[in-house]
């Protein structure tokens, strides 16, 4: 590969006089290098008590706990599919001749209240992952407490969108917030 070493260098019978053997390999040398710079050669160094926790887990829990309000909002994948299956299965089970205030409710009526219960349940998982990553801190090593700022505020951010889309999925189950129409 266009480096010589020791061997090809006619160390032995044949070397020439401009050649004193004591050439050495360019890609050895830096073997060497890399082997003192490999963490295997640095396993029997004691690891450092003052290292700070870099708080990744943290920020990407922070920033789970924003996207799973945003989807509690905007809806699921999850949601729209229990919500369809609700809608057949109340076509289903309805007969033909039942009432319009039956149909209704059967049909539309329980694929609603499927569609609210998946949006609270991403509801209130956003406001349970964004609350313990801001509790965290309290339970971490003592003076070990400083959390990224960036790391509240979406944390932050994740607890509010989970508390606004518990509050909209609570109102969407009891009617309260676009109830069925009335059949009369």
């Amino acid at each position: 590969m266009g480096t010589r070493t020791v061997d090809e260098t006619g160390t032995g019978a044949g070397a020439g006089p401009e050649h004193d053997g004591t050439a050495v390999d360019a890609t050895e040398s830096r073997d060497v290098d890399a082997a003192e710079t490999r963490p295997e050669a640095t396993k029997d160094a004691p690891e450092s008590e003052d290292r700070a926790p870099s708080g990744v887990g943290q920020g990407a829990a922070a920033v789970v706990s924003a996207a799973l309000g945003l989807v509690s909002l905007t809806g699921s994948w999850l949601g729209t599919v229990a919500a369809a299956r609700e809608t057949l299965l109340g076509q289903l089970e309805t007969a033909a001749d039942a009432g319009v205030a039956t149909q209704v409710k059967e049909i539309y009526g329980d694929a609603w209240h499927t569609s609210a219960l998946w949006g609270g349940l991403f509801a209130l998982t956003a406001l349970i992952v964004g609350v313990v990553v801001l509790a965290r801190p309290a339970f971490g090593t003592p003076g070990r407490t400083v959390q990224a700022p960036w790391t509240k505020s979406v944390a932050w951010a994740g607890v509010s969108l989970g508390v606004v889309g518990l509050l909209l999925a609570v109102l969407k189950y009891t009617d309260v917030l676009l109830g069925l129409p009335a059949t009369g």
